[in-house]
């Protein structure tokens, strides 16, 4: 058994299989990319991680009674995010921003979590091959990853605090298979926040000129051969100390965090184009 603790969910004790795939390197490089890319270059609060996020999309599954696979594949959904999770959708100009989930199985594959999780019973097409419903929905409908970025990007933000995001949480539940509000303030609040999120972190000027700069600056790496494909995998102290060994990409690191760019950048506006993100919450029947 292990005890996770988590600043949403608290302290929760999980079954072996978690305890062995936490320890695995897959899920620990995960602890070393940030959930926001390369915000925290320009804003050090946004400084969680994907791990955090995938440890939190489980411990959220588990709560709405979620089967022990569905919350298996919620803590490795993300397991195949690049270094700086979507600024490699980015450098690969991948619009959807999936391509983790395109990469999802080679990854996978390539780790030890198939050898892991068939100690403990379980075949790794049982997570290929799965039907997730509380992991993932088609936007806007709620879902276990939609909802814990939201209110952990939220709180990191300094958007909400953390009694605001526990109220919400107790006033959530399943219905026909689907996650839904049981009450009609939690609602509006919880609508009202993705879109100050939207606002407010995701398109704010200031957070998409650090990561268009950096996706720029890993795609040039990667033309002139400098950064393998590879590299992308692992993690943002790794890409980022390669990047800064050399003269170049340590001038240009350094101008993204003193903003060097930004008055430009604020003039001609952004060219990531990122996705369209939507969220909207139902109240229970």
């Amino acid at each position: 058994m292990i005890i996770v603790n988590d600043l949403l969910y608290g302290n929760v004790e999980l079954p072996a299989v978690f305890d062995d795939l936490l320890a695995s390197p897959a899920l620990k490089r995960l602890g070393g990319v940030h959930q926001s890319g390369a915000i925290f270059l320009v804003n050090p609060e946004l400084c969680h991680t994907r791990l955090e996020h995938s440890i939190g999309v489980m411990l959220l599954i588990r709560r709405l009674g979620g089967s022990e696979l569905e919350q298996i594949a919620g803590l490795l959904h993300d397991v195949s995010h690049t270094a700086f999770s979507h600024i490699g959708d980015y450098v690969v100009k991948n619009e959807a921003e999936n391509y983790h989930e395109e990469m999802f199985a080679e990854v996978l594959m390539n780790s030890e979590i198939p050898a892991l999780l068939a100690k403990h019973g379980y075949h790794i097409d049982e997570i290929l091959d799965g039907d997730f419903p509380l992991l993932e929905q088609p936007l806007p409908d709620l879902c276990a990853d939609r909802l814990d970025y939201t209110l952990r990007d939220s709180l990191h933000a300094g958007l909400i605090n953390r009694p605001a995001a526990k109220l919400f949480l107790e006033h959530i539940t399943m219905q026909k298979g689907q996650i839904v509000v049981t009450n009609e303030e939690q609602v509006n609040w919880i609508n009202t926040l993705y879109e100050r999120l939207k606002k407010e972190v995701f398109q704010l000027p200031l957070h998409l000129y650090a990561n268009q700069q950096m996706a720029v600056l890993i795609r040039d790496f990667l033309r002139n051969g400098f950064i393998q494909e590879a590299d992308l995998f692992k993690d943002d102290t790794f890409l980022l100390n390669k990047i800064r060994s050399v003269a170049l990409g340590y001038e240009a690191v350094k101008a993204i965090k003193t903003l060097k760019g930004y008055p430009a950048f604020l003039k001609k506006g952004t060219s990531l184009t990122t996705k369209l993100r939507n969220l909207k919450a139902m109240l229970s029947i």
